[in-house]
């Protein structure tokens, strides 16, 4: 018996071996060939369409500027994809890491699928880490003569034992994914920021709901935006969702009734009315939204494709660490998972050496929803304080008003910075090796004071006493943390609300190697 066990054992690693070497000599072979036709962002028109009709005497008032609105709260950023999309009538470019299999996600899929019915052509772009199970929806959709579905590094194998094997084999490969988010309406309006397409992205979740950070751009500007998209869509990384799976007309019709009703039902509807009585959607029809007028603003985004070895030149990580490099008084950075690595601690202590104030918000372990990501920050917490970096941790749970849809929790998913009060970012950079490395980012740099200032409050806001704790280094060098909206203000000894199981979790990842995947 024992013996028995041994050469099953044996066998098991021969194998495991030569599907992991397999997947070293062959990932170009293995990685399923682009095989879509080019095609490239529709022109825009002056007044063919009700974006172009309502925007241009905007932008007529405005020359060379492009208008830009802050979106942090949840339902506003439902609500400028959703009334983007049925004023459309030209063209949809949207381009996600994952977009969820959820009453939010179905809302959207049926806005889109209207829209196709228009006559408007909307091309979507996943990434396929996350496409799992839902190939059925995707095809019905990319059955409509107006809408094409890729995905980006795609697996062969779509479910099963074969994709676990898959994901084994080209495992170096395999972790590449595009993290770009944007939702382009006509060539006119792109949103850009750090959101997915889910319940807990707009403030749809009754478990926990992120506080993230999105802008709205029309103007010159989102020209940017479209070439970005070409750009990925027709790139080497990118399939057909048709070349790769098929299924049964019947489930393909299955699929739209299932979203159709979904889409009409109770909960549908109560969600949407909490949509529709928000202040900022009243503002919009009532034409009294104020946006951030600036030419001092850029859409960027990494390559398509980001290979081990390559030059940095033209990635994002190069302007991030030139902006935050410039400072000369202070560099505020919002991250929800941040791994600075050795690296980044030295290049942030050169900044405080220089007098700069450097703060960074970031998750606690509790409203982290990566531990792995935990483990890795944690490493540097101490380093980082002693270089007089200064640390918040956003906390879990925040008292919101109680309704159908209200949130019992919030975790930071916020990606941006702000420096001099002045120059910043927003996007879906986090600060880590992942962002840095093996994903492609997307984002939005600007130049402007007014930006700046309302980048910075929200910064503000994030590192107040109701909604994160203030990390510290006591007089023994020992990490605590200060509870100042507590009565009276409590310091702590261990990560605040973290059970013990969740600290020896996080305490036995920070031994692993696997800190460059995070």
């Amino acid at each position: 018996m024992r013996k028995r066990l041994k050469r099953l054992f044996a066998w098991g690693l021969v194998g495991l071996l030569v599907l992991v070497a397999s997947g070293l000599l062959l990932a170009d072979h293995l990685t399923p060939k682009a095989t879509g036709a080019p095609s490239h962002a529709l022109p825009v028109q002056r007044d063919q369409t009700a974006l172009d009709r309502e925007l241009m005497p905007l932008l007529d008032r405005n020359p060379g500027m492009t208008g830009t609105i802050l979106v942090p709260d949840g339902l506003d950023a439902f609500a400028a994809r959703a009334l983007s999309t049925r004023q459309a009538g030209r063209s949809l470019d949207l381009q996600y890491y994952i977009w969820k299999d959820d009453l939010t996600g179905h809302l959207l899929l049926n806005e889109i699928w209207q829209a196709a019915e228009r006559g408007v052509r909307v091309r979507m772009l996943l990434d396929d880490i996350n496409t799992k199970g839902k190939d059925g929806a995707l095809l019905a959709f990319d059955q409509h003569p107006n809408i094409e579905i890729r995905v980006y590094n795609p697996f062969r194998n779509r479910d099963g034992l074969g994709r676990l094997l898959e994901m084994v084999q080209r495992m170096w490969s395999i972790t590449h994914r595009m993290h770009n988010k944007a939702w382009i309406a006509d060539g006119r309006v792109a949103v850009v920021g750090g959101r997915n397409v889910g319940l807990e992205y707009f403030d749809a979740s009754q478990d926990m709901n992120f506080r993230d950070l999105d802008l709205v751009l029309f103007g010159p500007e989102v020209q940017r935006a479209s070439d970005i998209f070409d750009q990925f869509w027709n790139s080497e990384a990118v399939v057909p969702i048709a070349a790769l799976n098929s299924k049964s007309e019947r489930r393909l019709e299955a699929v739209m009734a299932s979203i159709r009703e979904e889409a009409h039902s109770a909960e549908a509807k109560a969600y949407l009315e909490r949509v529709d009585s928000s202040d900022s959607v009243r503002r919009y029809f009532l034409q009294a939204l104020e946006p951030y007028w600036s030419d001092r603003l850029r859409i960027v985004s990494d390559p398509p494709v980001k290979r081990d070895g390559d030059r940095r030149d033209g990635w994002l990580i190069q302007p991030i660490l030139e902006d935050l490099d410039s400072a000369q008084h202070k560099a505020l950075v919002i991250s929800p998972y941040f791994v600075p690595g050795d690296e980044g601690v030295t290049y942030m202590a050169k900044v405080t050496r220089r007098g700069v104030h450097a703060g960074v918000v970031t998750n606690s372990l509790v409203a982290n929803d990566v531990l792995a990501v935990h483990s890795g920050y944690s490493r540097y917490r101490q380093r980082m304080l002693r270089t007089g970096i200064v640390l918040y941790e956003t906390r879990a749970e925040v008292a919101t008003e109680s309704s159908l849809f209200g949130s019992s929790g919030a975790s930071l998913h916020t990606k941006a910075y702000v420096v001099d009060d002045r120059r910043g970012f927003v996007g879906s950079f986090n600060m880590d090796p992942r962002s840095i490395d093996l994903n492609t980012e997307m984002g939005v740099f600007f130049d402007d004071p007014a930006l700046g200032a309302a980048v910075r409050d929200i910064y503000l806001e994030l590192s107040s006493p109701e909604l994160s704790y203030y990390v510290f280094l006591d007089g023994r060098d020992r990490l605590r943390w200060l509870d100042a909206a507590a009565e009276p203000p409590q310091v702590l000894g261990n990560e605040p609300e973290a059970s013990r199981w969740q600290r020896f979790l996080v305490w036995a990842m920070a031994w692993l190697p696997i800190e460059s995947q995070l």
